[in-house]
């Protein structure tokens, strides 16, 4: 008989938990649309250029994100040499994804006051960021908002120390926020920052001069910190300045339609941190002052009123709500009702079970060929996909399998037992997948066969080349694989350039060039991808 595994885990057991979720993905697929590419195209721009004060992807200027994740990826990349460069860059991804965790367990921990609940707090805030379903795919993306994640959680790591060692504190807090603007959006530390100035004169335990030490040394810092890269910007060149502050400051018009976006997305991109929010708050309602609860609390209702306003409006913005999310839902572990906890465990425990057991399915299709029908439909979506068997990608999986069966069927009774077979659902499913079908899915999801075909159909000295309609994560998949750097295209002088690519729709004609003085080289797309169409001209 095994023995029982006792909750909640040792944090040598959580960092085991925490290493099994973020490196399987970080490695062994090429750039992926959108974020990723975009991401590693910038680490890209600045490693080969030398560029790091005006981030710029595929020659053009990238201003939507502050720097602090592509320096960190830039060095990273360059550190680990012996890898290929958008491997060893996105490795940045896991180190602060590693920090997140560390620094949320160790706020949760220290804010606890109770000495016999701290493992259990600090473990409930460290496995709720863990286990947000929307955080699983974009953990293992080149996303400046880890960066904005990790310095957020070592933000609420050095507030609990504000009224014992102010100065200290201050500085670290100052530090994490000032960081935090210099990571992803200014929107979330502004937010935090809010949060514990009212905290300052809402809670009672918090009025008291050593608090008002820590701000006034805190808040400085961090402006100054934060402003740091805008007047090196400015210094170096006014016009990218002009740029970044009319894209850091946007007004969208529809606040209501951003605020239903978020919640929405947040339903599900969180889950399952903001129920147990909910049960903290109504449980909790008589205590809202405490400074553990009204902090995280205040912060994450000024992002929700800030981000609609101000946000992109895009699913990665809620990677920023975690940190102060799962530190106010961790207290619901030990006042949720019997009833709450085991629908949450035995909801996670069937729909991770049966999702991991579909990976398999499929990926033994993929091996055997059988069923046929089924094999027919996966060769229709991926056409021309070879499988090969990896004993290694094997052996992990099913080491996370006998781990999870192990989590599921010997874990005594705890507060922290649901949120700990939940998170363990989350790295088995994300490990299986990643293991098994990486291959299979970067085949379809990379452009590195676009981007190779393109260039093998390039005149030799043609010049320079235009492109229309080209998106940003695709030019940058061009510019990283092939080489190939192409400029908009100028329809006042539509043969400033003798080559053209056109990225459109394969039943439509609309992005044809506006002159029939264009031959066309090749027209290719992903396997299975029967949407977009990158076609190349030559002008006559």
């Amino acid at each position: 008989m095994l023995p029982r595994l006792k909750l909640p885990p040792t944090p040598a057991a959580l960092a085991l938990i925490a290493a099994a979720y973020i490196l399987p993905g970080l490695t062994g697929h090429d750039l992926w649309k959108t974020h990723d590419a975009v991401g590693i195209g910038i680490v890209h721009h600045m490693a080969t250029t030398g560029e790091l004060l005006v981030p710029g992807v595929a020659g053009v200027r990238w201003l939507f994100d502050p720097p602090l994740y592509y320096w960190v990826a830039t060095a990273v990349g360059k550190l680990l040499s012996l890898l290929p460069f958008h491997h060893a860059a996105r490795l940045a991804s896991g180190l602060f994804l590693a920090l997140a965790f560390c620094f949320i367990w160790r706020a949760a921990r220290d804010w606890e006051p109770e000495e016999e609940r701290r493992p259990s707090t600090a473990t409930a805030a460290m496995l709720l960021v863990l286990g947000a379903v929307g955080l699983m795919v974009h953990a293992h993306e080149a996303l400046p908002e880890l960066a904005g994640l990790a310095a957020l959680c070592g933000a609420f790591a050095a507030l609990p120390h504000a009224q014992t060692r102010p100065v200290v504190a201050g500085l670290a807090f100052g530090a994490a926020l000032g960081l935090a603007a210099l990571a992803s959006s200014w929107i979330a530390p502004l937010a935090v920052a809010i949060a514990a100035l009212a905290a300052r004169f809402v809670c009672r335990d918090w009025r008291s001069p050593a608090v008002s030490v820590f701000l006034l040394i805190a808040l400085p810092l961090a402006c100054v910190i934060a402003a740091s890269w805008p007047v090196a910007l400015a210094l170096r060149s006014p016009e990218a300045f002009a740029e970044w502050r009319a894209l850091a400051l946007p007004v969208y018009a529809r606040p209501v339609q951003g605020l239903r976006f978020y919640l929405v997305t947040g339903s599900w991109f969180t889950w399952p941190a903001w129920p147990l929010a909910l049960w903290t708050t109504w449980y909790a309602r008589r205590r809202w002052r405490e400074p553990r609860l009204f902090v995280p609390a205040a912060a994450t209702l000024a992002m929700l009123a800030a981000f609609p306003v101000w946000g992109s409006n895009e699913d990665v913005d809620l990677i920023l709500f975690l940190a102060p999310l799962a530190l106010f839902a961790a207290h619901a572990v030990f006042i949720m009702r019997r009833g709450a906890v085991g629908a949450l465990d035995w909801f996670g425990v069937l729909a991770f079970g049966f999702f991991t057991l579909a990976v398999w399915f499929f990926y033994l299709v993929l091996m055997l060929g059988v069923p046929a029908p089924v094999a027919r439909n996966l060769e229709r979506i991926a056409p021309g996909y070879v499988a090969h068997f990896s004993i290694l990608a094997a052996l992990f999986a099913l080491a996370l399998a006998c781990g999870w069966l192990y989590l599921i069927f010997f874990t005594e009774r705890a507060p922290t037992r649901s949120l700990a077979r939940w998170a363990g659902g989350i790295v088995l499913l994300w490990g299986t997948a990643a293991m098994l079908m990486m291959p299979w899915v970067d085949y379809q999801k990379a452009y590195r066969s676009v981007a190779l075909e393109l260039r093998e159909k390039l005149p030799p000295g043609a010049g320079c080349i235009a492109q229309k309609g080209l998106g940003v994560s695709q030019a940058s998949a061009l510019d990283y694989h092939a080489g190939i750097r192409a400029r908009p295209f100028d329809p006042l002088r539509p043969d400033a350039c003798p080559l053209l690519i056109v990225q459109g729709f394969a039943e439509e004609d609309i992005d044809d060039p506006p002159s029939k003085r264009w031959t066309k080289l090749a027209e290719v797309g992903r396997p299975g991808d029967r949407i977009e169409r990158y076609r190349l001209y030559r002008h006559k």
